[in-house]
């Protein structure tokens, strides 16, 4: 046993230390930790397994990332000679999925002084100013496409729109595009939102409710979908303990 362990050494201290800055970053469930520190070499081991292998599937997008870069120079010297909506759209796609959202607005504004007939770029630039929290600016955009097509994006832009609403302290406006959002649409960004909303209008037993209702998803969701939308889940826990505590 002795010599197992003095095989493992130091390998087995650095393993456990790669697998608690990833948990620090990506904060999965908390007994995690304790399997890390009191597992030694076999808990880290298990640990990275289970939760870091997955992971790297999400380097896909760093590296999609030096593609973006890269379009993003060429697109940018395509509008000095052909400042289309077309190409602006596309730059303003490109620096929202860069999450450069002042960049990505700025260039959504200019395809929308080019072409104002497509209800996906005032969408995308809501989407841009809610990147910025700038819930005021996105509601004309939002209120726009919601009233092109109530269903749109599966309510996920009603759904935005009564958020922004919420975010604004315009509360009633929010409660009745709530009354259909909350009733078609069950994504983890409508159901903290809405969880959210309701705490802000006072009702903290629904919102407690519905904070749960978020937080059973997590089981009924295959487990890389439970990693994508961990965030939500964060927030919906940090909730419950706001509404437990006050």
């Amino acid at each position: 046993m002795f010599g197992l362990s003095h095989l493992f050494y130091p390998w087995g201290f650095i393993v456990q230390i790669l697998a608690i800055v990833h948990f620090v970053r990506r904060r999965p469930e908390n007994y995690w930790f304790f399997v890390i520190f009191f597992g030694g070499f076999l808990g880290a081991g298990v640990y990275i397994v289970v939760e870091v292998l997955p992971d790297l599937g999400l380097l896909r997008g760093v590296f999609q990332g030096f593609g973006r870069r890269s379009r993003i120079q060429i697109v940018e010297t395509q509008i000095l000679d052909n400042p289309s909506a077309a190409n602006y759209e596309e730059l303003g796609e490109l620096y929202k999925d860069q999450k450069q959202f002042a960049k990505a607005r700025e260039a959504f504004t200019n395809a929308i002084a080019a072409r104002s007939d497509s209800v996906y770029t005032f969408y995308y630039r809501a989407q841009a100013s809610l990147g910025m929290s700038d819930f005021a600016a996105a509601i004309p955009d939002l209120q726009r496409v919601v009233a092109s097509d109530r269903k749109f994006d599966y309510y996920r832009a009603a759904g935005l729109l009564a958020d922004a609403y919420a975010q604004t302290g315009q509360l009633e406006l929010a409660a009745q595009l709530y009354v259909d959002v909350a009733q078609f649409s069950t994504t983890t960004e409508t159901l903290y939102n809405y969880a959210y909303f309701l705490k802000l209008a006072g009702h903290r037993e629904e919102s407690r409710e519905w904070a749960q209702k978020l937080l059973a998803k997590k089981r009924t969701l295959p487990r890389y979908m439970q990693r994508y939308e961990r965030p939500w889940f964060r927030k919906g826990k940090a909730l419950m303990k706001e509404l437990a505590t006050s």
